[in-house]
């Protein structure tokens, strides 16, 4: 157990990111989910700026490292490129 006042403050505040990391990393890897899962090429480029955007944030936190996003973002473009 804490025994100062601002040990107690730094749990709090780890709880509170720790939360808000878990729900943003899952709703990213929600949104490549359905990505991949998407048959249409227009609306896949649509969801891709979106899906783009959310992955560029999780590195720019640190909750992934830059190049983890990069390959995500590359494998995405991949598949959208093949469908037609």
């Amino acid at each position: 157990m804490a025994n100062h006042k601002s040990a107690l403050k730094r749990i709090r505040q780890t709880e509170t990111r720790n939360a808000r990391n878990r729900y943003q990393h899952k709703t990213t890897r929600n949104a490549v989910r359905d990505l991949r899962e998407l048959t249409d090429k227009a609306e896949a480029e649509k969801r891709f700026t979106e899906v783009s955007s959310m992955v560029d944030k999780l590195a720019k936190t640190n909750i992934i490292h830059a190049n983890k996003a990069a390959n995500l973002k590359s494998s995405i473009k991949r598949h959208i490129n093949k469908l037609k």
